[in-house]
């Protein structure tokens, strides 16, 4: 890239550690007798350059329209229910994906009203149990216990009113999963 009084050429490069580059500024000094910068960027910062088109099939949002990276954590994918294989959540850049952060926000509120499973709740046909929640429809799937035996009903989260609220079990993962992912992170 040329500054814009074509003082300057601007190169941009990836690489995983720290490179001496002095000798390769020189022989490009010599080519295009010009100043010439070598600035040294990120995996992210070179997805955003090149673009290219996300598992969505839409542009890539760090080359359309994201201006800076937030961090993203596994956190927000266990939040959101994603499944945790490292291929399936992280972008083209081999990092976890932008996407995660700004829908964190929206997941976060939808969580705070949702009962979670093994939830005691009040609902329109009895007392149940809450075996499933479907965040994005804002439904939860609650055995209720009737005289017949259990039956199963799924009703709206303005329609329950929650008795016993359950702890957040921890769900067990693979260990080589786990480090895959902590390799994606920020």
């Amino acid at each position: 890239e040329y500054t814009f009084d074509n003082n300057k050429i601007l190169f941009y490069f990836a690489a995983d550690g720290r490179i001496d580059f002095r000798d390769l500024v020189k022989d490009l000094a010599a080519i295009f007798k010009t100043r010439i910068e070598l600035r040294q960027i990120g995996v992210r910062d070179e997805t955003k350059m090149m673009g290219g088109v996300g598992i969505c099939g839409r542009i890539l949002c760090c080359h359309k329209f994201l201006c800076e990276f937030q961090p993203v954590s596994i956190k927000m994918a266990k939040e959101q229910g994603l499944s945790l294989n490292p291929t399936k959540i992280s972008g083209c850049c081999g990092r976890l994906m932008c996407c995660l952060k700004y829908e964190h926000e929206a997941y976060e509120e939808i969580l705070g009203r949702m009962p979670k499973n093994g939830a005691i709740v009040q609902t329109p046909e009895g007392q149940g149990v809450v075996i499933e929640s479907n965040l994005l429809k804002e439904n939860v799937k609650v055995k209720l216990d009737n005289d017949n035996g259990p039956d199963l009903k799924i009703f709206n989260i303005s329609e329950i009113k929650i008795i016993k609220d359950a702890a957040l079990q921890q769900e067990d993962h693979d260990i080589e999963d786990l480090e895959a992912l902590k390799e994606l992170e920020d």
